[in-house]
């Protein structure tokens, strides 16, 4: 009898990546299924509110059609709200800026989604992400390897990182492989609707937002001051490099703090209508003018609403060479790789999505993972995640504390 096919369920999502990746996939000869995620239908918000995912429905339709496959639906707007959007309110109301995306793809795309695909019988999830995955062998053991995709202006395993051994396991990513140019010219042969549809932008599922708008939702305004920081001369002078040569816990705790602020540091220029609604390094939003260089947002204090801002791209409060993960927000897709206490490592870290790498050694202490880069970061955001690299395989990440 010959070998029966594996199957896939591939996440269509209505967007020209996926649309490829199943077209991969079946060129591969698995049996491929497409399976469509609604998760989102609030339009509160959203910059284009019409019914963007009705829209990507009907395209994910169109695609399974042209290729021949079967299609499928399925709600997990309760799960998306619960388990992305609950989390992202919770986490500016703390005054840290979250990264919804990254917990899409851990609490749903592979996680509820997947649980979906085991019922339709899959073997396999796939998705439209440009990233890689590799089998290593550890004792005898398969270990799962999570690799930047091949073109690097598209790769996409940040948003990835916080996958697990499981969740990897049963992942395929079809289009790692290939640049972004050419999944488009297939998309063009094979006249998929898709073909030269946009690349989704935004918070995933919900869309491009008014932030402050959608978080109005469940945060409520609330008056506040804004006080400007002067730079600090101990601050400036203060050689972070020491931390390298002498990685005591305590220093480390130090360094990793952001820039000292408390009203008599500074001093009140306006008001704001919320603290929560604001992160590190931004500018616009503020609408506090007559200084001889633009206001960036240098800190955020939800306890006590207020926000504190520095004058000009250079002050040192928008700049950090040391920055801590929590033991229990520390995760490593590679847990054979996992640093031990009193361990150290060079690596190659990133704070945001298409960051270039950066240069950086990680220290595990007692109470937290600590990174030192070797050049100071402009903008490092309590509640974003910093993933790190060996090599091209992304193996950690963790939540960045305040």
């Amino acid at each position: 009898m010959p070998e029966k096919k594996k199957k896939v369920v591939v996440g269509l999502s209505g967007g020209v990546d996926s649309s490829i990746a199943a077209y991969v996939l079946k060129e591969q000869g698995y049996e491929v299924i497409g399976l469509f995620m609604k998760n989102w239908h609030d339009t509160t918000g959203v910059l284009k509110a019409d019914c963007p995912w009705l829209d990507d429905k009907f395209d994910a339709e169109a695609v399974a059609r042209k290729l021949n496959i079967p299609f499928h639906m399925v709600d997990l707007s309760e799960q998306y709200r619960a388990r992305v959007v609950d989390y992202m309110f919770a986490e500016y109301e703390r005054g840290r800026t979250p990264n919804p995306d990254v917990l899409c793809n851990r609490e749903i795309k592979f996680d509820v989604f997947l649980e979906e695909a085991l019922k339709l019988g899959a073997d396999y999830v796939a998705t439209g992400h440009y990233c890689r995955k590799e089998t290593v062998m550890v004792d005898g053991k398969p270990v799962y390897c999570l690799l930047a995709g091949s073109d690097q202006n598209k790769d996409q395993s940040y948003f990835l990182c916080q996958l697990s051994q499981k969740q990897l396991e049963k992942a395929l990513f079809p289009i790692g492989d290939i640049q972004k140019p050419e999944v488009r010219r297939i998309a063009g042969e094979l006249k998929l609707v898709t073909a030269h549809k946009k690349d989704s932008q935004g918070i995933c599922f919900v869309g491009k937002v008014d932030l402050p708008v959608f978080l109005q939702q469940k945060l409520s305004t609330k008056k506040g001051s804004v006080f400007l920081v002067a730079p600090d001369a101990e601050l400036l002078n203060r050689n972070w490099s020491e931390a390298l040569n002498n990685s005591s816990e305590d220093l480390l705790q130090s360094l990793s703090e952001p820039y000292p602020f408390h009203p008599k540091f500074g001093k009140k220029i306006g008001e704001h209508n919320g603290a929560h609604f604001y992160t590190i390094g931004q500018r616009k939003g503020l609408n506090i003018g007559g200084f001889a260089e633009p206001l960036f947002v240098i800190g955020i204090n939800a306890h006590y609403n207020q926000v504190y801002v520095g004058m000009g791209q250079e002050h040192p409060g928008l700049f950090r060479s040391v920055l801590r993960i929590n033991n229990d927000e520390v995760h490593w897709i590679r847990p054979d790789l996992a640093l031990k206490n009193e361990e150290s490592r060079k690596l190659e870290v990133r704070i945001r999505y298409r960051q270039p790498l950066q240069k950086a050694t990680l220290f595990q202490k007692e109470k937290a993972l600590y990174i030192v880069f070797d050049e100071p970061q402009r903008g490092i955001t309590a509640g974003q995640f910093a993933a790190w690299y060996q090599g091209d395989e992304l193996t950690g990440s963790g939540v960045i504390a305040e």
